[in-house]
């Protein structure tokens, strides 16, 4: 069967036509859920839109965000304020939660007035240059229970995610289900990065990049030999292992050898028990 030039043309018109339609319809549809650091939800008439912000790039929000750490942890202003104030891109990073409200056809823009809702911060791990540590997770205390502490974790995933990030690692002391709830796992303590200044010695620099385990050169003092122990009496035959711990707590499923999400071996500054968490994201 063949066609006239004319019906080509026509079919060649109507063909690139649909093809323009349907680009138009997809680019759409994906722009409205690639936004990594806002989120948009409208209630009748009214819109709330979530934004994740640096502090650094809201500096008029500081003691706002002291004062919403105070209440949680105490401290002291002043101390709180110097942590607060080391935010930067190049880490550690405190990030905002923020909510402005306004009418569904013309929401707030960031510029605007707006609600601090919640607070996280973000540190690098020592020898893991893509893994971040997640501290100082907390929500306003009148908008707790309605969902914002989730979205908070969210949208910090979002957030390092898009940064090129591929885990998180957080302690916490009694809110191990909400954060298995949210996808994380127990895990072996790392070591964070509060704070690198440029002033730092090269050798303390080097320290924070060295994997554990690999040795370091040290000037060692001459061993001075001593008496041999005396010999041990043979060793008894080991017991069995013990089957592999598995516990279901509120519908959470945590397999360890050692852990679960009621009991942790690790300890904290103060003795109390403390459960370690990571996340692949």
């Amino acid at each position: 069967m063949s066609f006239t030039p004319a019906r080509q043309n026509q079919a060649l018109w109507l063909a690139t036509g649909l093809g323009c339609f349907l680009s138009l319809c997809c680019a759409g549809t994906e722009g409205a859920g690639t936004s990594s650091s806002r989120q948009v939800r409208r209630m009748g008439s009214v819109s709330e839109e979530l934004s994740l912000v640096p502090l650094h790039q809201r500096p008029e929000l500081l003691e706002a965000c002291a004062k919403l750490l105070g209440e949680e942890w105490g401290k002291s202003r002043a101390s709180r304020l110097h942590t607060l104030q080391r935010s930067s891109d190049t880490f550690p990073a405190s990030l905002l939660l923020l909510r402005s409200r306004g009418p569904a056809t013309a929401p707030a823009t960031r510029e605007g007035a707006c609600q601090l809702v919640g607070h996280v911060r973000l540190s690098r791990v020592v020898s893991r240059p893509r893994d971040l540590f997640v501290e100082s997770v907390v929500v306003a205390r009148a908008l707790r229970g309605q969902g914002y502490g989730r979205r908070l974790m969210e949208a910090t995933e979002r957030w390092a995610r898009a940064r090129g990030f591929v885990c998180l690692h957080l302690t916490t002391h009694d809110k191990q289900h909400f954060y298995a709830h949210l996808g994380f796992v127990l895990g072996e303590p790392v070591q964070s990065v509060a704070f690198l200044s440029p002033a730092m010695p090269a050798v303390v620099l080097r320290l924070f990049s060295t994997p554990p385990g690999t040795a370091t050169t040290t000037t060692a003092r001459p061993r001075v030999p001593s008496a041999p122990p005396p010999p041990l009496p043979p060793p008894a035959a080991p017991p069995p292992p013990p089957p592999p711990t598995v516990v279901w707590a509120r519908g959470v499923l945590a397999e360890s050898s050692g852990q679960s999400l009621l009991e942790t071996p690790h300890r904290d500054t103060k003795g109390l028990p403390i459960f370690w968490m990571k996340k692949d994201i």
